[in-house]
């Protein structure tokens, strides 16, 4: 056996072609969905994320602000300038970059974020809407997790799911969405006993745990969807994600590549986010 590859570029591309259509639609009705993203500070990553998001919007003809602030930039400052797009009517999303500086509180910066305007799905009430299955602007990442398996046929109805990670932007509101498609969820992390046992049990397995290449073939039950959510370096510079890939891949049924699985998908979800956000407030069913 050998896995078959979930191309996340091909289906980040197939929805992105998608939101291009129906933002030409909205074009036609005077309604242009807006995204404002902050940064603040020089972190390098960040830098690169910020110009990836900037690019998708001009690509699919959003509008787009950038706000590139200092890192000497006072959390009333950044609050400000939060209220400010909160109130703007051309924003219909506000993505606030992380990581922060230390000495801004990142809670307070994710809880002034207008919930109507939270396209990273981080705000509290963003995050018990999803909790209780109401209508929500659902985390970028998980969502994207979600959009590879249906697209690909795997749908989780009736499969038992494993999450390896239970952190707040992936592994607890994945864990949340696959419940939501009818799966039987397993939540895993770092204390759980016997954990390749437990996770050799998944039909479908994501991992999402910042551990370079954790898991082994012997952690993986023959014919599992393998969703791998880690991006790390090796000391040679390549990177790769939480799953052993050339380890797992004769083994699993379906796996995604690290990178060109999960990560193009994340982005696209936001876009996806943002032009929900602007249909809303718009009336636009």
């Amino acid at each position: 056996m050998s896995a078959r590859i979930i191309d996340g570029k091909r289906i980040s591309e197939e929805i992105r072609e998608e939101i291009k259509q129906e933002v030409e639609r909205l074009l036609a009705r005077d309604v242009r969905p807006g995204l404002a993203v902050v940064l603040v500070g020089e972190d390098a990553a960040s830098q690169v994320y910020v110009r990836n998001k900037a690019k998708a919007c001009d690509d699919l003809g959003f509008y787009s602000e950038v706000h590139r602030l200092p890192a000497s930039t006072t959390q009333d400052e950044l609050l400000a300038l939060i209220d400010r797009l909160n109130g703007q009517a051309s924003i219909h999303g506000i993505l606030v970059q992380l990581p922060l500086p230390k000495h801004i509180q990142e809670k307070a910066v994710i809880d002034a974020i207008a919930v109507d305007k939270d396209v990273d799905g981080f705000h509290p009430v963003s995050v018990g809407n999803l909790m209780i299955g109401d209508d929500a602007l659902l985390p970028c990442t998980p969502s994207g997790v979600i959009e590879l398996l249906k697209r690909t046929g795997n749908d989780p109805a009736g499969k038992h799911a494993v999450v390896i990670g239970r952190s707040n932007i992936v592994g607890k509101p994945v864990s949340m969405l696959l419940l939501r498609e009818n799966a039987t969820v397993t939540m895993t992390h770092s204390r759980t006993p016997n954990l390749p046992e437990v996770a050799r049990q998944a039909d479908i397995l994501v991992v999402a745990v910042g551990v370079a290449q954790l898991v082994k073939r012997d952690w993986v039950k023959p014919g599992a969807v393998v969703v791998d959510v880690g991006m790390n370096r090796l000391d040679n510079g390549k990177l790769c994600g939480d799953v052993d890939y050339d380890d797992v891949a004769p083994v699993a049924g379906w796996i995604t590549p690290v990178p060109g699985g999960v990560g193009p998908m994340t982005i696209t979800m936001l876009m996806q986010n943002t032009l929900k956000s602007a249909k809303r407030t718009h009336g636009i069913a």
